[in-house]
C-alpha cells in the first residue's frame, strides 16, 4: 500500500468515528431532557391568579372580595343591606345596589309637611275653630285610650277610621306599650296620633310629684323610643288631675285634656252592647266634642256605625295634628 492511500484511509476512518460519536451524544441528551411545561391559565393571563373566585350568585364589594357567605359580609335583605332594585341587596343583574338606592334607615323618617292649626281646645275641652272661615264648628275629636292592648282590636278601629279617613288620638299607658310595642308602631304607621295616659294608669291627683313625674316622662320617652315622636296630647286616667299634673304636663310639651263627651263604653250597662255605646255618644253631641273612647270589643263594633251616623249629621272629624296647643298662651287651672 502506498503511503499517501493510508494516510487518506486513516482520516475518513477518524472522520467517521467523529461524526458517530457527536449523533450518539444528540440522541442522548434529547432522551434525558425533561419535556418544558404548559403555560397554566395563572401565568397565560398574570391578572388572574389576584382575581376572587366569587361563588354563583354571589355579589362583590366596591373593594374586591368574594359573597357575603364566603367574606363574611352583610345578608341581603338585612338592616344593613342597601335595598336593590328587586328589593333585596342586589340588582336583577346579581349586582351590588348603588348607594344611591339604598333604602333609609329605620331611624329614617320620611319627610312631612306641616298641617295648618285650625282648632284649639276651650276650657270644657271642647274644640273651636281658630278662624271659622278655614274650619267647620261642626266636627268632633275622637279618642280611644288605655292601648294598646290587642292586635285584632287595634286593627279593626285603624281600618274603621282609614275607611271614614277619620283621625284620632289614641291614649296610651306606658306598661302596656312594653308588652306590645309593636301595636303602637302600627297605630303611629297608620297616621293616628298617640297619646300620653300615664305608666300605670293610677290616679295622679293622690300622688306625690316624683311619682306624678316619673309616671309621665317614662311614658314620653317609650314611645319616642318606639316610634320616632314623643307625645304632644296627655289624658290623666278618670280624668283626675290637678295643678301640679298640668305643669309637668305643659313642661313636657303637651296639651293637657280630659273630655267632653264620654260614651261610657267602660260602663258595665254599655259592656257588650254596641248599640249602647252609639246611643251615649248622640245623645250628648253637639260642635266640637271631645268623645271619650277605649280598646274595647263592643266600642270597636260600634265604631263604623257611630262614624256614619256622625257624617250623616253632618259633623266631620278633627286631625289631631290641626290643633294649636297653646303652649304659649298662661296655664289655666287643671280640672
Amino acid at each position: 500500500m502506498k503511503p499517501r492511500n493510508a494516510i487518506r484511509t486513516t482520516a475518513t476512518i477518524l472522520l467517521g468515528l467523529a461524526l458517530a460519536l457527536a449523533a450518539g451524544c444528540a440522541t442522548a441528551q434529547n432522551s434525558t431532557a425533561p419535556e418544558e411545561p404548559k403555560p397554566s391559565a395563572e401565568q397565560a393571563d398574570p391578572g388572574s391568579a389576584t382575581k376572587p373566585q366569587s361563588l354563583p350568585g354571589a355579589s362583590e364589594t366596591n373593594g374586591g372580595g368574594g359573597s357575603n357567605a364566603a367574606a363574611g359580609g352583610t345578608k341581603s335583605g338585612s338592616a344593613e343591606a342597601p335595598v336593590g332594585a328587586n328589593g333585596g341587596g342586589q340588582t336583577n343583574a346579581g349586582k351590588p345596589s348603588s348607594p344611591a338606592a339604598a333604602a333609609p334607615s329605620g331611624d329614617a323618617k320620611p319627610a312631612g309637611h306641616a298641617v295648618k292649626k285650625l282648632y284649639r281646645m276651650n276650657a270644657v275641652y271642647s274644640f273651636v275653630p281658630i278662624d271659622k272661615a278655614a274650619a267647620s264648628a261642626k266636627a268632633v275629636l275622637l279618642t280611644f285610650d288605655d292601648g294598646p292592648k290587642a292586635d285584632k282590636t287595634v286593627a279593626s278601629l285603624l281600618d274603621t277610621l282609614d275607611k271614614h279617613k277619620a283621625k284620632a288620638i289614641f291614649f296610651v299607658n306606658g306598661y302596656r306599650v312594653k308588652s306590645h310595642p309593636e301595636l303602637l308602631k302600627k297605630i303611629a304607621d297608620r297616621g293616628q296620633a298617640i297619646g300620653n295616659h300615664s305608666w300605670d294608669h293610677i290616679d295622679l291627683k293622690k300622688e306625690k310629684e316624683a311619682t306624678v313625674r316619673k309616671q309621665i316622662v317614662d311614658v314620653q320617652s317609650i314611645v319616642k323610643k318606639v316610634t320616632g315622636s314623643a307625645p304632644v296630647f296627655f289624658r290623666p286616667p278618670f280624668g283626675s288631675g290637678n295643678d301640679t299634673v298640668k305643669r309637668i304636663v305643659r313642661g313636657q310639651g303637651m296639651l293637657y285634656m280630659t273630655w267632653s263627651n264620654g260614651s261610657l263604653d267602660w260602663d258595665a250597662g254599655s259592656r257588650d252592647k254596641p248599640d249602647k255605646v252609639i246611643a251615649n255618644v248622640l245623645e250628648q253631641l253637639h260642635p266640637g266634642v271631645n268623645i271619650l273612647m277605649h280598646e274595647l270589643p263592643w266600642t270597636t263594633e260600634a265604631l263604623d256605625t257611630l262614624l256614619t251616623k256622625l257624617e250623616a249629621k253632618g259633623y266631620g272629624f278633627i286631625d289631631p295634628a290641626s290643633i294649636d296647643l297653646g303652649l304659649d298662651a298662661p296655664p289655666k287651672n287643671a280640672k
